[in-house]
């Protein structure tokens, strides 16, 4: 039976541990009260212990009975729970305070215990009551910006009725159900409504104002308009409506948009605007857009609500196990009392959260999931992926099946000789791209399973962090899955073309195997059946979308998380330069590998593929800076431009060799080298706070032994100092063992980077637990110019 300290912590919700019931310290504060009510053994007069005598069970005895008699009648009286009222500012908080009767007056644990319960009592309430009111304010707001919706929806269906009778109708949801809500970030754009010189568009933008002036949605004077023939509106002309959108620059289109717009409007001044004339009107597309937003705000609205329901429940449950542990030990029913007082607090006695889920429930089942309560709840309530066995052993299969066939290489390698032939750098240079390629892709989603395996067992809340859907997320055990297929195959196919080519069979028909095996792999990364983690591909692919495009998309941490990992895969995508040219320009049937190895446009290609994650990066930089004018990310994007120059630099010392360009790669490097590692130990760790009461690390750590930091600290370090290699005196003349060098190193920076992801996410999570973090929050997209300053 598991102990209900383990399930608790099991089932709490991470960003808000702190704020439950402390448990365990509770429970230590009964075992003292349980040590000092232990008989203690008699002691002649010199204090000697004669052990323990014949009597003792009788006074024992004797001693509850005379407690029995002391405390006749109803044994709730033991303890009794006052409720005061504390006044801080303009409101009362409900504070509990225990007294204890004369069986327990004279017992110091047991005052202290009651003294803790009670400072646990008031601060659940206090945390609940607080969720409480921002939750419900919330919910308030998204039933204002819903009511806005539902009648600008119904003006735009009476006009699109009026101009054209077979347009479809806004009423039902335009969205596609099937894919699961993303939230992402948003950039503003203000779109006016303004009068027009025409009768009948003026009544139209009365149309919309009349029902938005309902919802107290203010409008602004402009002096220097033309009067309408409209009538007044309040008592008061309008000629312009002071309301904004907020539209999500989810595209590159909206993103250039919003951009021209800023400019056009800071720079150019645009005095058409300003007088009255046609400004940007409301139509379909922003509307659909607006629904989107307030659909994703009632997910984020319920998951809160069920959050604050899971919270009020289980500490319902402990406070009921400690008092019935606390009742055990002092063989006294003095709980009853107490269990009445937290049943009449606020955390259990409120019922607004479940009358604002009902209701969130019915609103989102009316209109945003046509009357279908099935497909409402699968956006409410998406279901968790249970553990498969079947997926622990398909890794152990492929792991045998791995191990079994790299061993009927290793032989097959051995026998044919082919590397004491002379014939291993027509077979390295064909195999070695491509085999490297997938063995550093199948390295990293093996450190990405160490990850999630690390971030699962240790409660980092990495679904919530990364926004990823909890029924399509991907755990450690699909990761290691996918790991072993995929070095499996792999190995599978160079067996093949191993036999292939010392059976006799053309080199060119047999050195087709490895861009066959490539080809199967990207059709597999595309294809649109519902098959091998298809969500998961999908959601690869739109991130690095998002990524070559930057800094036209708006940059959530999935991106820029992903963006950095692709930084530690630039070996990965210099072997896709070379196989692309390889069997794009034939080579591998000719064998004349020169074209692609002293080509100019290959050189200068090794530039760009070096440059490219760190130049994707700065990007993401630059745009967070612009969407949020922190400086912060201007000196993140220095240290990337940092990098790209130390890779050039160490690109051309290994073509010209000379001292200068030595003494610029070392500055270059070095430089670049203290850059990163300040950031990942400062920023990126959140270690090194001088203030912390832990040395040189944060406050918030989750591992237990502290010493893992400071190796972490070192190994990070000394990985980040791997371009030595570049320097260093030795040379390596055979191609072969080249080759391992480079791959070796390659893996060291992915096993860096799969290291430094755990302590990344900690940090993250870390900062989410300080400010409670446990819900996103969703912009709305209206809103009143005047309130927003």
């Amino acid at each position: 039976m598991v102990k209900f300290s383990k399930e608790l912590e099991a089932q709490l919700i991470p960003e808000w541990s702190d704020a439950f019931v402390k448990y365990r310290e509770l429970k230590k504060q009964i075992k003292k009260i349980k040590l000092s009510r232990l008989p203690k053994q008699p002691q002649d007069m010199m204090g000697g212990n004669f052990g323990l005598s014949i009597f003792d069970p009788v006074r024992f005895l004797a001693k509850k009975i005379c407690d029995k008699f002391r405390n006749p009648g109803n044994e709730a009286d033991i303890i009794q729970v006052r409720s005061k009222s504390m006044e801080e500012g303009a409101e009362e908080d409900q504070v509990y305070q225990t007294e204890l009767s004369q069986l327990f007056s004279q017992e110091d644990e047991v005052r202290i215990f009651f003294e803790k319960l009670d400072e646990e009592l008031n601060e659940v309430n206090q945390f609940y009551k607080k969720k409480e009111s921002d939750i419900v304010e919330r919910a308030e707001i998204l039933n204002k910006q819903l009511e806005i919706l539902l009648e600008l929806k119904q003006v735009l269906n009476h006009r699109i009725r009026k101009n054209s009778p077979s347009s479809p109708s806004l009423g039902n949801s335009p969205f596609s159900w099937s894919s699961p809500i993303r939230p992402s970030n948003y950039s503003e754009s203000s779109i006016e409504l303004v009068e027009s010189p025409t009768d009948d568009q003026a009544s139209e933008t009365e149309e919309v104002i009349i029902p938005l002036e309902r919802h107290n949605v203010d409008f602004a004077k402009s002096a220097g308009a033309r009067p309408t023939k409209t009538k007044k509106l309040a008592g008061k002309p309008y000629n312009k409506m002071s309301m904004k959108i907020d539209i999500p620059a989810a595209t590159p289109t909206r993103t250039i948009v919003a951009f021209t717009s800023l400019l056009w409007e800071d720079l150019v001044k645009n005095p058409k605007k300003e007088v009255g004339g046609f400004g940007e009107s409301i139509n379909r597309k922003k509307v659909q857009c607006a629904e989107k937003m307030i659909r994703g705000a009632f997910v984020e609205l319920y998951r809160g609500l069920g959050l604050l329901k899971t919270y009020s429940s289980l500490n319902m449950v402990a406070f009921t196990k400690i008092l019935k542990k606390f009742d055990k030990v002092s063989n006294q029913h003095a709980s009853a009392n107490y269990l009445q007082a937290v049943k009449a607090s606020h955390f259990i006695s409120s019922n607004k959260v479940v009358r604002v889920m009902d209701e969130v429930e019915s609103i989102f089942i009316k209109h945003f999931a046509n009357n279908d309560r099935k497909r409402a709840m699968k956006f409410l309530r998406p279901q968790q992926q249970k553990a498969s066995h079947m997926v622990t052993f398909f890794v152990g299969l492929f792991t045998g099946c791995f191990v079994s066939l790299f061993t009927v290489y290793a032989i097959l390698v051995h026998l044919s000789g082919i590397f004491s032939s002379g014939t291993e750098v027509d077979y390295m240079e064909i195999v070695y791209p491509i085999c490297s390629m997938f063995a550093l892709l199948s390295l990293h989603l093996f450190m990405y399973g160490c990850n999630l395996f690390m971030w699962k067992s240790k409660r980092i809340n990495y679904n919530f962090i990364f926004e990823f859907s909890p029924n399509t997320a991907l755990t450690y055990r699909d990761a290691f899955l996918i790991c072993t297929t995929f070095m499996t195959i792999v190995v599978g196919a160079m067996v093949v073309h191993l036999l292939l080519r010392v059976s006799g069979l053309s080199p060119s028909q047999a050195d087709a195997i490895p861009g066959i095996l490539l080809l199967c792999f990207l059709a597999l990364l595309i294809c649109p059946l519902d098959i091998f983690y298809r969500p998961t591909r999908y959601c690869f692919i739109r991130v690095i979308r998002n990524i070559v495009c930057s800094p036209f998309y708006k940059v959530i941490l999935v991106d820029f998380f992903m963006a950095d990992q692709l930084t530690s895969q630039i070996p990965l995508l210099r072997q896709m330069e070379s196989t692309a040219c390889y069997f794009l320009a034939g080579t591998f049937r000719t064998h004349h590998y020169e074209t692609c190895r002293s080509g100019r446009l290959f050189k200068e290609l090794a530039y760009v593929i070096s440059f490219l994650p760190y130049y994707w990066r700065a990007m993401q930089c630059a745009r967070r800076w612009f969407d949020e004018s922190d400086v912060v990310h201007l000196a993140n994007m220095g240290k990337y431009v940092s990098a790209m120059v130390a890779a050039g630099a160490r690109l051309t010392y290994h073509r010209q060799h000379d001292h200068l360009w030595l003494a610029i790669f070392l500055l270059t490097s070095v430089v670049a080298t203290v850059y990163q590692c300040y950031w990942d130990f400062v920023m990126d760790w959140g270690l090194f706070n001088q203030n912390s009461k832990n040395l040189w690390l944060r406050d918030g750590i989750i591992l237990k032994n502290k010493s893992i930091y400071y190796i972490s600290i070192a190994l990070n370090a000394v990985l980040r100092l791997a371009w030595l290699e570049s320097v260093l005196p030795f040379k390596i003349d055979k191609v072969v063992d080249g080759h391992l060098v480079e791959f070796f190193l390659a893996s060291l920076e992915v096993i860096r980077r799969g290291h430094w992801n755990f302590y990344r996410l900690e940090n993250e999570h870390v900062n989410n637990v300080g400010k409670y973090r446990a819900v996103k929050e969703v912009p709305l997209p209206f809103h009143e110019m005047d309130s927003d300053g």
